[in-house]
């Protein structure tokens, strides 16, 4: 029989070690509210003007028709990249992604990623990310970048020549623009995926410990 008591099995709040920060937590939370904001106001600005031979069902699009879809979709922007400049600046200055997303390397993520496929891929320690999750949550940085610069060239294309050039135009900048979308919302299932999978992870992103 085991001699493990509950004070041994449980640390108290007082003592619990701090996973996921204050400033990480909320920072997560108004990101996750914007991106699903835009990414549905989004979808309503694609029906519009589709790039493809399909449209998105009009019951997860948000704004009724394309003026209120753009105005939810730069609400949000603002909201989004207001959010996510607060988040790099905290991130670089604590050190947190020198910290949490290096070092990289090929062989990790290959190790980490036949670990996740066949169900060993240890979550004992939330302190530490597995080089699957330093690559996805380093890959969703760069893409999350390149949406809101893309997503400016697209607003402004004559104010904005220069960074619309930068993508090839107006045109190729759409499609940059919806690929990095859908590599956000492939992102957010398999976020929301692993959440559920591990559920002491989304504990740590609500209270931290």
């Amino acid at each position: 029989m085991s001699s493990l008591t509950a004070s041994d099995a449980y640390a108290s709040p007082a003592t619990a070690k701090v996973i996921q920060p204050a400033w990480v937590r909320i920072l997560h939370w108004i990101n996750a509210v914007a991106m699903v904001l835009m990414i549905m106001s989004g979808w309503q600005i694609y029906n519009a003007s589709p790039l493809f031979d399909f449209k998105f069902s009009h019951s997860i699009t948000l704004g009724g028709w394309l003026g209120g879809a753009l105005l939810w979709h730069f609400a949000a922007m603002w909201l989004l990249t207001v959010n996510g400049l607060t988040y790099l600046v905290f991130g670089l200055a604590t050190g947190r992604f020198r910290k949490k997303l290096l070092p990289i390397t090929p062989s990790g993520v290959i190790s980490d990623t036949k670990a996740a496929l066949t169900g060993k891929l240890s979550h004992h320690d939330l302190t530490r990310y597995n080089y699957v999750q330093k690559l996805l949550y380093a890959g969703i940085i760069v893409v999350g970048i390149l949406i809101v610069l893309s997503g400016l060239s697209i607003w402004k294309p004559v104010q904005l020549q220069w960074l619309a050039a930068l993508f090839g135009g107006y045109e190729i900048a759409r499609y940059v623009h919806f690929i990095c979308m859908a590599a956000i919302v492939a992102f957010l299932v398999v976020h929301v995926a692993l959440a559920v999978l591990v559920p002491k992870s989304l504990r740590a992103m609500i209270i931290g410990r």
